[in-house]
């Protein structure tokens, strides 16, 4: 059952927290030493965790904890936090998405943050990455804006028809669906110039919002690793594919599930691009 009075908070209120928990979180990463990284496998060969990813995850969650004790939250390293009178709102947290990156540090990683309401509509969404100096973000019906260097920048998406337009993926850490992946990259290919493979979902789907990528695709996404970035593109305009996977409230999706499912962002024109 849910707590939720009937009377919505505006949107902006949970922007201005989301903000203010993905800050926290890139605050954590901004300190980011070798010595302090404390690397340890999840499972896969690829699929790493660091005390960072832990510690970060920890003060976003403290940050949403101390001004909405009953909203739900869901997060990579965490699980979910299911108060006893939820209010229907959740949050959908990922404290370090390209860990990987992190670990080796190449720039391309950040904190993403994202809130739904009662009926499970993304109503603000936030990646902020430290090493960029960038802060990404995208309230319902209201935009998706990048603050850098003190300068705030509309989002508008890809140029549509550009000539030489790229195309960011990633493949699977699992290696017989990574192969599956690479067969069939030359044929999502045609028609792009080039192709690029950043490492962090939450970032792609950012720079396809600010006109970067002309296309993002990708197989086996969580939740977590697109729920702010598909926001934050949609509100600049893209074409957006969101899979629908079972809830991490009810468990998550198995690995077949999650597999076989596409998170894409592009222009329209692009749509076609992806097998779904």
């Amino acid at each position: 059952m849910s707590a939720d009075s009937g009377i919505r908070p505006d949107p902006a209120v949970f922007l201005e927290l989301a903000k203010a928990a993905a800050a926290a979180g890139a605050a954590v990463l901004a300190t980011r030493t070798p010595s302090a990284l404390d690397v340890s496998n999840k499972g896969d060969s690829g699929d790493w965790v660091t005390a960072f990813d832990l510690a970060a995850e920890a003060a976003v969650r403290d940050v949403i904890t101390a001004a909405r004790p009953l909203d739900t939250i869901t997060g990579e390293e965490g699980g979910t936090v299911l108060p006893a009178t939820p209010s229907g709102y959740r949050w959908s947290i990922d404290p370090l998405d390209g860990t990987t990156n992190f670990i080796r540090n190449i720039v391309y990683y950040g904190t993403s943050v994202a809130v739904a309401d009662p009926d499970g509509v993304w109503l603000a969404g936030v990646v902020n990455a430290p090493a960029l100096g960038r802060t990404y973000y995208a309230t319902r019906g209201r935009g998706a804006w990048l603050e850098e260097n003190g300068q705030r920048t509309r989002l508008n998406g890809p140029v549509p028809g550009r000539t030489g337009q790229i195309l960011a993926t990633g493949f699977s850490y699992d290696p017989a669906v990574r192969a599956e992946q690479a067969a069939s990259l030359a044929g999502i290919m045609e028609g792009f110039a080039d192709v690029r493979r950043l490492g962090s979902a939450a970032l792609d789907l950012c720079l396809v919002a600010d006109g970067t990528h002309d296309a993002y695709g990708e197989l086996g996404l969580n939740e977590h690793d697109f729920a702010a970035g598909a926001l934050i593109a949609e509100e600049a305009g893209c074409w957006v594919r969101r899979p629908r996977l079972t809830s991490p409230l009810a468990g998550g999706p198995s690995d077949e599930e999650r597999l076989a499912a596409w998170t894409c962002a592009g222009t329209l024109e692009l749509s076609g691009t992806f097998p779904l």
